[in-house]
């Protein structure tokens, strides 16, 4: 008897924890009309978007990747699919840009090199203008109009100047006119680092909102602020509810969210859209988000009381478009697909797409000065592949690399398979090719291993592996992320086919 006491309390415990698991499973599941945040996984900082009637656009950060200021569409804002790249000319390290348009012109403005350039277009697919130089040095502009229609660029200094009529030259000198929020003494922050204005109105009054804190350092460093004022020009009032979002513990999920935008969707709904790092994933770069925004009484946003980034959220409306876009790639057509970049340059003349594969010339004499092909893997485990045929003196590699000091992958010559293992780089498969091989990393939570087939099918480990965690901003600088990487080196030409990528659990 109490033997079948003893087992039925059990079962009955074990059925209790069951409904509380699937209880806390269903909390966090996303269902068919909510989304997860980030809605672009992967290294997309400093978002800018644009509602222009019921499309949405958005353009980030590029830094050292060529072409930049990819510019993505989507309906619903949370499938997005690339349009075009609007910059091909190397400026320099391209950081905060802000997307707007003015009278059916669209503008991008950036700063690069310690000054500040824009790029134009009549259509957002292009043709985009080559950079035109703007004469100021300041940092993240923001674009903002009055209800005259004067034109006036924002700085991370808190300072504005008056543009021309036409967006393409400073038209006044610099003004200052907002000092930020003050920051607790006790908070632990980088920096007070004020960066990222974005302006926009709504009733009557206009509202700056930026970053302070850092954009890195810290997990509790980087922070949201708002603040309104009924001219553009100031003066500036904070809002009673900033930050309006700050990570408070390392124990959260997302580290460092700033960089926010707010703005009202094509339904009439409120967003905010900005970047933060992921907890134990640093080197995938600041990844976009979104959340609800909503107004009180008295006319400042916030975010709804209780609402958590980590949680499935209520959908924006407006029409589910199929995302289509892949990283996998067969090279087909004549036009490199826009999610690849090259590092420090963009020359056309060094890739041809044909036959199915990317041939390109090698250059450099190893990995940091070779120029590589890089896209941004979006997932914390996964595969990439891809089949080489090497040509002449040539070297070609498939490699994770964060920049010209930071880099590890599996390479090979005509006859060699080779391990680079943080610059130094050995044959690691001797006299087993013959001009022609597959090369495969499968990067599991930071955990790099490296493989060589054949023939695609059978594959051959090699001995070596390597561990990618600290391949970020806060050890590195650069403020960039880890990327996938074809390499081709020296003399001769390497051919890229089947490049092939693939979430693991």
């Amino acid at each position: 008897m109490m033997k079948r006491f003893f087992l039925a309390t059990i079962a009955l415990f074990a059925f209790v924890c069951l409904l509380k698991a699937q209880d806390e499973s269903s909390e966090k599941a996303p269902s068919e009309n909510t989304f997860v945040n980030p809605i672009f996984p992967g290294d997309y900082p400093d978002p800018s978007i644009l509602v222009d009637g019921d499309d949405y656009y958005v353009v980030h950060s590029s830094f050292e990747y060529y072409p930049g200021l990819l510019i993505w569409h989507s309906k619903d804002l949370i499938n997005w699919t690339p349009v075009t790249n609007a910059l091909d000319t190397y400026v320099g390290s391209v950081w905060a840009p802000d997307l707007a348009k003015y009278n059916g012109k669209y503008y991008i403005y950036f700063p690069a090199d310690n000054t500040n350039y824009v790029v134009t277009a009549d259509n957002i697919e292009g043709p985009w203008s080559e950079p035109k130089e703007l004469d100021i040095t300041m940092i993240d502009p923001g674009h903002v109009v009055d209800d005259e229609g004067n034109r006036y660029l924002y700085f991370s200094s808190g300072s504005y100047v008056p543009l021309s009529e036409d967006g393409l030259s400073v038209a006044g000198e610099v003004t200052h006119s907002y000092d930020g929020w003050e920051i607790p003494r006790d908070w632990t922050i980088e920096c007070f680092c004020m960066e990222g204005p974005k302006l926009m109105k709504r009733g009557e009054y206009y509202y700056l909102t930026v970053a302070e804190g850092g954009t890195a350092g810290p997990a509790t460093g980087h922070m949201v602020i708002s603040a309104r004022s009924k001219s553009p020009l100031g003066p500036w009032e904070n809002s009673p509810y900033n930050p309006i979002i700050r990570t408070e513990s390392p124990k959260e999920n997302w580290w460092s969210v700033g960089h926010a935008t707010p703005f009202e969707d094509a339904h009439g709904d409120w967003w905010m859209m900005f970047h933060g790092y992921e907890r134990d994933y640093y080197n995938m770069g600041r990844q976009t988000l979104l959340a609800p925004v909503e107004w009180t009484e008295d006319g400042w946003y916030k975010l709804p009381d209780g609402y958590n980034i980590d949680t499935p959220t209520q959908a924006p409306k407006g029409e589910s478009v199929e995302d289509h876009y892949s990283l996998s790639d067969d090279f087909s057509g004549e036009t490199l697909k826009p999610h690849w970049r090259s590092f420090k340059e963009y020359d056309e003349n060094r890739f041809e797409v044909k036959d199915n594969s990317i041939v390109i010339d090698g250059k450099g004499s190893g990995v940091a000065d070779c120029s590589p092909m890089l896209t941004i893997p979006q997932d914390h485990a996964y595969t990439a592949e891809v089949e080489m045929e090497i040509e002449g003196d040539a070297v070609g590699g498939l490699v994770l690399f964060y920049n010209e000091r930071a880099f590890s992958g599996i390479l090979a010559n005509s006859s060699d398979v080779l391990a680079n293992l943080r610059g130094w780089q050995f044959p690691t498969e001797p006299g087993v090719l013959d001009g022609h091989v597959y090369l495969r990393l499968e990067n599991v939570h930071h955990t790099v291993d490296m493989y060589y087939s054949l023939d695609g099918e059978s594959w051959t480990k090699i001995e070596n592996s390597f561990e990618a965690s600290a391949y970020h901003h806060n050890i590195l600088s650069g403020f960039m992320s880890l990327r996938i990487g074809l390499c081709s080196i020296g003399d001769g030409k390497v051919s890229f086919s089947n490049f092939k990528y693939k979430a693991l659990e």
